[in-house]
């Protein structure tokens, strides 16, 4: 029992297609009670997107007009499903550009990375283009920014017990409202959240 908790087994040690859950030690705000879906991770480093920091103030609507993807008048006429599309933070690195998590219904040859069975990641502008189309993927996420770690970074702060992992469904990518993915997180991996704060509480 609690193998899942351990970052490190026999097997691989990359973690593509998990998600990371910050632990209540965690030191670095930026990443205080964050969910990372890992999008890439190698010897040269990792990349994630946050999932539970909602863009304020940003809405999918906005950010079509602002690229000029679709003029202002035709704003109102985007269908509904675009402009209920989450918009996320995704971390603190290139925060101007677009990182779009999709189901494998849409794919751009050259552009769409597959990395689990039912999550691709695509940034370029072109799925903006589709989706403002109504030709986008059945479901969508799009973050602001990534998460990145360096060579053995993301290593050294699963050894300090940083974060713990589990692998992600499109369940909890797609389906599930920002603000309780964090709580949905830690029950995969077999936390209640009470108990986790309460623990947090007498360190």
């Amino acid at each position: 029992m609690g193998s899942q908790l351990s970052p490190y087994g026999t097997e691989s040690t990359y973690l593509d297609g998990q998600l990371l859950v910050a632990m209540p030690g965690m030191m670095d705000e930026r990443f205080a009670r964050a969910v990372i879906f890992i999008c890439a991770h190698s010897a040269e480093g990792a990349m994630g997107i946050i999932l539970n920091r909602p863009a304020a103030n940003v809405t999918m609507p906005d950010l079509l007009v602002q690229l000029e993807i679709v003029p202002e008048v035709e704003r109102i006429r985007l269908p509904q499903k675009v402009g209920n599309m989450q918009v996320l933070m995704g971390g603190p690195v290139e925060t101007s550009r677009g990182f779009v998590l999709h189901s494998p219904d849409f794919h751009l040859s050259q552009s769409t990375l597959p990395i689990d069975d039912g999550i691709c990641l695509t940034a370029t502008i072109d799925i903006l283009r589709a989706i403002a189309a109504g030709r986008g993927p059945e479901n969508a996420v799009l973050a602001l920014g990534y998460a990145g770690w360096g060579a053995g970074q993301l290593e050294m702060e699963l050894q300090a017990n940083g974060w713990l992992n589990t692998p992600a469904d499109a369940e909890l990518v797609f389906n599930t409202a920002a603000d309780v993915r964090y709580e949905m997180a830690l029950r995969r991996i077999g936390i209640e959240p009470a108990m986790l704060s309460m623990e947090a509480g007498h360190a």
